[in-house]
């Protein structure tokens, strides 16, 4: 142990380390040789539709229409990705129920987006006529929400 007042003279200490290095292993993906999928062979005679061809006016009836009539609605759509709910909070009324009227500027629906809650206001005015999308489900950008009839 140095006396007090002396110098303590340091020298530098030098380790040598040696650290093991791994070469790397390189595995290339082998390409699959391209293969041709045949189109799908329809039977030469339909045994489904014959059995049911008389039963499918009846059906087809009150479908067509239907199909008819959804072209004049208009999709509301998402205007963000998050989650869809009809009403302010669980134990409040929804803000819109099917039949009934909106106009532009109405409260429609609440998306939740990163713990914020999106007021989305009508773009259109109409009568609901259908809900698209189930109470706090998840939606995506532009995905329809639900249909308004503009008359």
């Amino acid at each position: 142990m140095p006396k007090k007042g002396k110098k303590v003279s340091e020298e530098p200490i030098i380790q040598q380390i040696q650290v093991p290095v791994a070469t790397p292993v390189i595995q290339t993906p082998t390409i699959a040789p391209p293969t041709t999928i045949a189109p799908p062979t329809t039977p030469a005679v339909p045994t489904t539709p014959a059995a049911s061809a008389t039963s499918e006016p009846t059906t087809e009836a009150p479908s067509a229409p239907l199909k008819d009539d959804t072209t004049n609605f208009i999709e509301v759509k998402s205007p963000m990705i998050g989650t869809f709910y009809r009403r302010p909070s669980p134990d409040k009324d929804p803000f819109k129920d099917v039949g009934d009227s909106i106009k532009e500027g109405d409260i429609v629906c609440v998306i939740e987006a990163m713990k914020l809650f999106n007021e989305i206001e009508s773009e259109v005015s109409g009568k609901i006529v259908k809900f698209l999308v189930e109470d706090n489900s998840p939606v995506e950008y532009d995905q329809p929400l639900f249909l308004v009839d503009p008359s």
